[in-house]
């Protein structure tokens, strides 16, 4: 690649980006995005950006009463004063013209008019008249407080424990792979990592549109004449492809074969790091069925697993060249380089995707590439709080505040103590993971399905879960079943939606998020919400008062007090449930719930910090500890004495939650697996879905936002040319996908973004209009029961031609 481009250039040029200046001064009347506009009568303040799980920091302009103004925010490390595309139109997502703005509930098939006593009352009676039939599903967009209050609802007040973020999802598979290999959940390293390295692998991401602020720091050392290789390891080509050195296309699933060969090399060629791996390492290996924490091996068993993954052997299952896997095996066992490797969904939405997480962890280990800034094996989170809130807080439906799981009897204890509850409440046996939870929703309550009454929260299952058909469509028609939607926009899962709340976004509340870097980032509320849309954190306290004043056991503490009772500074007990108070200058109620759940954050030493901290700053990686002097410091690397100041002095490194008890990581053997489903002579292509630079996930803000969605209006199928040639398909053709579970019509482009190898073809799920979730399959990784929406077979065909008429165009390449 040309070394003449620099950040900003490559941010600006990403997609549509070249339009931003247009673009920017018809949404906000300022002509430049970059800098802070030189506004009259404009407040400014800071904000985590809403999107992705980068967490960059944006200056939020308001100006009677409204959004008017976006610019990046230059004091936050994140970002540097940039943004993305969708960054620069994030404060668009308010205002979109089909805003809900009151609670509807559903009858004779019409949604219309209820009041919020009345909805509340409604969501009471269903959980009172049957507690073990409810299900709370949210997702990584939750607030901390928000996603605190729904955890403390369903286990510490209903003892139930059927409570799901859709991050489930998305980086599932990263947390089992971060606690079987080192005893605790998130990335040990950190951003500045991608600062100080030599070299970064991307395992089947595109950082380069699906975390471009993060990509761009990689681009800006290069444009400084810095030597920094990039290896991009994938199923298609990409936009990061045209920036890397190399690029390593590999058959799907044969990533884990190529970690093992990886592994295989720096063994058989003796450059492994004997002594990093014998002072700081053990050896693990799955049983059968897989687990968590597996059994340990001895590195002569391990070593003689690996074996096998030669570079020929290895060539053969992934396609990939012996030269290059030989490539990436020297790499690794060079001394001096430092790398870092980066992955996302690619490695978590995978049938085995805590295998091939573990597996990337254990090159790290064996190799000694761990521990200093720039060698690091980092995953990236796709939602703004996917790890401050589902992870940390715990919203799944197996665990507890602050790394603690409800299996095990202290960690309950600890939890009911810190809020007051008589013992037992906490009920050990983990609920429905996302997965089953749908099911047993789409299920007639005759045929086992024992979920009645399903709460959304700030996501989209309707248009996100896999195999739509039966894990949500099948919904439809079943009476006994009941689904609230907390919602800003009408969305797919309004659609079947029983009761629809209107909520609050982003500024218009109170608000932490907690980044891929563990960067905990407050903000305050800016502007009001539309109508009588209100908090999802009041929503969850409002029912929780609902089910005590009907006498619903749960709802009080031990002491007879209602289950969120918070008290003033002066001690005098806060009516948290009555809307007309939820804001008040005298009381945060925010910070109230934000610091009752910090007490809860120091056994894994995830100590995040102080609320007024967070205030101060633009986020602070935890742990955050408090030094002799009064002030607050962060952690940038964990584990890692010169950083971590849980490190004992003398110890260099130590992995203080070891899974082996010994303060060692363990490095994991775990096999090549083909995938559940692959091409056959039926369904002879591969289905991979993913997302685009414009749109977030379902596509539910940025589609509200006239200039993203103008650019991206829709979603198409990417095919190769050959393939496409070869099916008499041309670019704007209209071609029937099917695969064992539903079809689905879109147009095709090719010679676009990306290019797929033959037989395969990539899918974007952002449009409501066209679900490709209708084919993909629920298939999970049997640890962390996430989805792989990653792999599939379909069929390809030209659409009959009465059908390619009712069909959108696709965009222009």
């Amino acid at each position: 690649m040309s070394n003449t481009i620099d950040r900003r250039q490559f941010l600006r040029s990403s997609a549509m980006a070249a339009a931003i200046a247009a673009v920017h001064q018809r949404a906000f009347g300022s002509a430049s995005a970059l800098p802070q506009p030189k506004m009259t009568g404009i407040v400014w303040n800071k904000a985590p950006c809403r999107f992705c799980g980068t967490g960059c920091h944006v200056k939020v302009g308001v100006e009677a009463g409204k959004i008017v103004a976006i610019a990046g925010d230059e004091k936050a490390e994140v970002n540097k004063g940039l943004l993305c595309v969708k960054g620069y139109h994030v404060g668009g997502i308010l205002y979109g013209e089909d805003r809900l703005t009151q609670p509807l509930i559903r009858r004779d098939g019409k949604l219309v008019p209820i009041s919020w006593d009345s909805a509340i009352t409604v969501i009471a009676e269903r959980i009172a008249k049957n507690p073990k039939g409810f299900a709370f599903y949210g997702s990584g967009q939750w607030t901390v407080a928000e996603g605190y209050v729904a955890q403390k609802l369903m286990k510490g007040g209903l003892s139930n424990n059927h409570i799901e973020p859709n991050a489930r999802l998305c980086m599932a598979s990263a947390v089992t792979g971060f606690i079987s290999t080192y005893g605790v959940d998130e990335p040990a390293g950190c951003y500045d990592d991608l600062d100080a390295c030599d070299v970064v692998i991307t395992w089947g991401n595109n950082p380069a549109e699906m975390h471009p602020v993060l990509f761009s720091r990689l681009i800006d050392r290069r444009s400084k004449g810095e030597k920094l290789q990039l290896i991009d390891l994938g199923t298609r080509r990409t936009r990061t492809t045209e920036h890397a050195d190399h690029y390593i296309q590999f058959n799907p699933q044969s990533d884990l074969a190529i970690a093992n060969c990886i592994a295989q090399q720096l063994i058989a060629n003796d450059t492994y790091d004997k002594r990093f791996v014998e002072k700081f390492c053990a050896f693990r290996a799955d049983p059968d069925p897989a687990s968590l924490f597996g059994g340990p091996i001895s590195f002569d068993d391990y070593k003689k697993s690996v074996a096998e993954y030669t570079p020929e052997y290895t060539a053969k299952i992934s396609g990939v060249p012996v030269a290059q896997l030989k490539m990436l095996g020297k790499l690794f066992g060079t001394r001096g380089v430092k790398i870092t490797s980066l992955w996302c969904m690619g490695m978590n939405q995978h049938t085995r995707g805590t295998a091939i997480n573990r597996l990337v962890h254990g090159i790290h280990l064996l190799s000694g590439h761990w521990g200093t800034p720039g060698d690091a094996p980092t995953s990236l989170t796709g939602q703004p709080s996917a790890c401050g809130t589902a992870r940390e807080v715990g919203t799944l439906c197996h665990a507890l505040p602050g790394g603690r799981i409800v299996a095990e009897k202290p960690h309950r204890r600890f939890c009911e103590n810190h809020w007051n509850l008589p013992v037992g409440r906490i009920n050990p046996k983990p609920g429905y993971h996302t997965i089953t939870m749908w099911d047993k929703f789409c299920t007639p309550t005759a045929e086992g399905g024992d979920i009645d009454t399903l709460f959304v929260q700030v996501t989209n299952p309707g248009q996100s879960l896999p195999n739509l058909h039966k894990l949500y469509k099948a919904k439809e028609g079943l009476d006994d079943k009941f689904l609230v939607v907390s919602e800003i926009y009408p969305t797919a899962t309004t659609e079947l939606a029983d009761l629809v709340l209107p909520a609050s976004l982003w500024v218009e509340k109170n608000g932490i998020f907690g980044n891929s870097e563990r960067r905990t980032q407050q903000w305050f509320k800016m502007v009001e919400p539309p109508g009588d849309a209100r908090d999802d954190a009041w929503m969850t306290i409002a029912i929780a008062r609902k089910l005590y004043d009907m006498g619903v056991e749960g709802m009080q503490d031990k002491s007879g007090r209602f289950l969120f009772h918070l008290e003033t500074p002066d001690g005098k007990p806060y009516p948290v449930w009555n809307w007309d108070k939820y804001y008040n200058d005298e009381f945060n109620i925010d910070r109230a719930l934000y610091e009752e759940y910090r007490g809860m954050t120091t056994w894994k030493n995830k100590d995040v910090a102080p609320y007024d901290e967070l205030v101060k700053s633009r986020g602070l990686r935890w742990p955050v500890v408090q030094q002799s002097d009064g002030s607050w410091r962060e952690t940038r690397f964990r584990f890692s004495e010169f950083d971590d100041p849980y490190v004992e002095k003398g110890k260099e490194i130590q992995f203080y939650h070891s899974t082996s008890k010994d303060d060692r990581a363990q490095i994991w053997f775990c096999p090549y697996e083909a995938p559940p489903e692959m091409p056959d002579e039926t369904y002879p292509f591969w289905l991979c879905t993913g997302r685009v630079l414009e749109h977030w996930h379902t596509g539910t803000m940025t589609m509200r936002i006239p200039e993203l969605r103008d650019a991206m209006p829709h979603t198409y199928v990417e095919m190769n040319p050959k393939d496409a040639r070869e099916l008499n398909l041309a670019n704007g053709d209209i071609a029937l996908l099917k695969s064992r579970r539903g079809e689905i019509q879109l147009p095709v482009w090719f010679g676009g973004r990306g290019t797929p190898p033959r037989g395969s073809v990539f899918v974007p799920f952002f449009d409501e209009t066209l679900l490709i979730n209708d084919l993909t399959l629920h298939d999970y990784c049997p640890v962390s029961k996430e989805p792989d929406y990653k792999k599939c077979a379909i069929s390809i065909r030209k659409a009959p031609p009465e059908k390619a008429a009712e069909t959108t165009p696709p965009p222009t390449p």
